[in-house]
């Protein structure tokens, strides 16, 4: 049986509920008989025996059955992979309606779950695909996805490669895996964005090769940035300052501790003619930015996006700690009546929380906050209603009053 195989679940009445709730995810002691290979496509059913839908079933994670498709419709063996070619058009779809495929640019055009997809991301750079499967089924249907994801996308795709590397595959037993799918690319590929050009290392760079699910957010910030001084903290490739310089700042510095990011953002602040606006220095951001409050610095306008916090639930505590910190920092570098721009990208730190860590970060530097916006990620980093997880990122505008 392969991952377009059919065996069954039927699961407790505590994940009957769960089912349907909306959740996808059904948790492996939610699950009282299973008849099917692990990474297969099996037909789940309440205690009683009614037909509740199909999800893919893991043998190892905690998380043992993703759900795809709800009902009691019957579905072969035979009738899966046209069922997964709509899925993807349906996706290539959405991203249509949202302007997001000039073939130039850049977006998410799979989500994973919460697109209906078993733990698979699929994103493109101009004409070429990355993809990353977390989940066995995912790893099974990567070549029908992708088939079907060429196919329906209107111009050619120069390359395909499988950036299945995360420490997430842990989870499910799996090994990591690098590869070229198809084609190949030689060097950095190079992205337009609504006005600003970029590249991507799309074979070593974080995640996929960046973080798109920013691509709004930068564009945001950058409408407070004019005739400023702006602090890009964590900045990676440093588009949120370079997005900065083009909107008119003043003077950009951004700040990383990855030499090969800090190359990428000066390499990204001279093709997009601001290299004599952009500043970079490689620090570990944290220690630096408390000698900055120390050296009272001011900036108009500053970004801290950094790295996820809190990966799981335990971590939690000790990352609100982090956040208030940050944010203390943070608001005592900005000038009276400029504007903080602060992130969170874990799920685990819920918007109200870190509205709060935002708030008390403020308040221990003294300066009061007001915010101007929340905002989270791009739209094609689509957020499931029924999967409260794919809400997972949060974007802080406060302006800051000193008086």
């Amino acid at each position: 049986m392969n991952a377009q195989g059919v065996g069954s679940i039927v699961l407790t009445g505590h994940g009957r509920r769960r089912f349907l709730s909306g959740h996808p995810w059904i948790f492996r002691d939610d699950v009282a008989k299973v008849d099917a290979e692990a990474g297969a496509v099996v037909r789940v059913h309440a205690p009683q025996g009614e037909a509740l839908g199909y999800g893919t079933y893991s043998a190892v994670s905690k998380i043992a059955l993703r759900v795809v498709a709800r009902g009691k419709q019957e579905r072969t063996a035979e009738q899966w992979p046209a069922f997964w070619q709509r899925r993807m058009a349906q996706c290539v779809a959405r991203r249509t309606k949202l302007g997001l495929l000039e073939a130039r640019g850049a977006c998410r055009l799979v989500a994973g779950d919460a697109d209906g997809v078993p733990g698979v991301i699929v994103d493109r750079y101009a004409d070429v695909l990355v993809v990353q499967s977390g989940t066995l089924a995912g790893d099974r249907l990567r070549d029908t996805l992708l088939e079907e994801l060429v196919r329906c996308l209107p111009w050619p795709v120069r390359a395909v490669l499988d950036r299945s590397d995360a420490s997430a595959r842990k989870l499910e037993g799996l090994e990591k895996r690098v590869e070229t799918v198809r084609g190949g690319v030689d060097g950095e590929v190079v992205v337009h964005e609504a006005g600003l050009e970029y590249s991507v290392d799309v074979q070593a760079g974080h995640k996929t090769g960046h973080y798109l699910d920013q691509r709004d957010n930068r564009i945001e910030a950058a409408r407070y940035a004019h005739g400023t001084k702006v602090l890009d903290a964590f900045c990676y490739d440093g588009l949120f300052g370079v997005r900065a310089a083009l909107a008119g700042a003043s003077h950009v510095l951004c700040l990383d501790q990855s030499e090969a990011a800090l190359e990428r953002t000066k390499a990204n602040a001279a093709r997009n003619g601001v290299a004599d606006k952009v500043q970079v220095e490689r620090v570990d951001c944290m220690d630096d930015l408390r000698a900055r409050v120390q050296r009272g610095e001011r900036y108009g306008v500053v970004i801290v996006d950094p790295p996820a916090f809190a990966k799981n639930r335990a971590a939690v505590a000790g990352a609100a700690r982090g956040y208030v910190e940050l944010n203390r920092r943070a608001f005592g570098l900005v000038e009276d009546g400029g504007v903080v721009v602060s992130a969170s990208c874990s799920y685990n730190i819920r918007t109200a929380d870190f509205l709060d860590h935002v708030r008390e970060g403020a308040q221990a530097a003294g300066v009061e906050a007001r915010l101007l916006a929340l905002r989270g990620a791009a739209p094609d980093h689509s957020v499931l209603l029924g999967l409260p997880e794919s809400e997972y990122l949060k974007c802080v505008y406060a302006a800051a009053d000193r008086a």
